[in-house]
């Protein structure tokens, strides 16, 4: 991410239908993605329930050093499907200039980077929520993101594994 080297970006695979012009690309640049990622205050998680049925849910979370970072109760349904099946996708909140990360999340311990992070943009403090909490981080495999007015030529992805 940044700081980092960043693969270069490439047209998603779509069907020849979405009119995606590989000859006339103008990707977004990682800026434009990184920018959604910190800014939006609701996100979208898509997890498998276990019996392979989809399960959607908005959350807050961060964007801190080039991963997604959200918290929910270990008893709610997304704590559980991903217990089960770490594979989940999340979308920022705008379907105008959508950015969707593609991975598998992991539980880990809070620290105080992303504490931080969570108090300066939503004035609460994940340190200070009663226990129990997840914390859970997507470090993304995949990124789409681009411009519903100029989809054709702004659809980008970038494949990071």
């Amino acid at each position: 991410m940044p700081g980092k080297r960043f693969p270069k970006p490439i047209r998603p695979d779509m069907p020849a239908g979405y009119s995606v012009n590989a000859a006339k690309m103008n990707f977004v640049p990682w800026s434009f993605a990184e920018q959604r990622l910190k800014k939006s205050h609701n996100y979208w998680i898509c997890s498998t329930r276990p019996d392979g049925r989809p399960h959607s849910a908005p959350v807050w979370g961060v964007w801190v050093d080039g991963a997604f970072y959200f918290s929910t109760d270990p008893t709610s349904h997304k704590a559980k499907n991903l217990a089960k099946n770490p594979a989940i996708s999340v979308h920022v909140d705008s379907g105008d200039e959508p950015v969707i990360l593609e991975g598998r999340v992991e539980a880990v311990k809070l620290d105080k980077k992303v504490d931080a992070a969570y108090h300066g943009k939503y004035k609460m403090s994940l340190s200070d929520m009663p226990p129990p909490v997840s914390l859970f981080r997507l470090r993304p495999a995949k990124i789409l993101a681009w411009r519903e007015k100029t989809f054709g030529t702004s659809a980008t992805k970038w494949k990071l594994s």
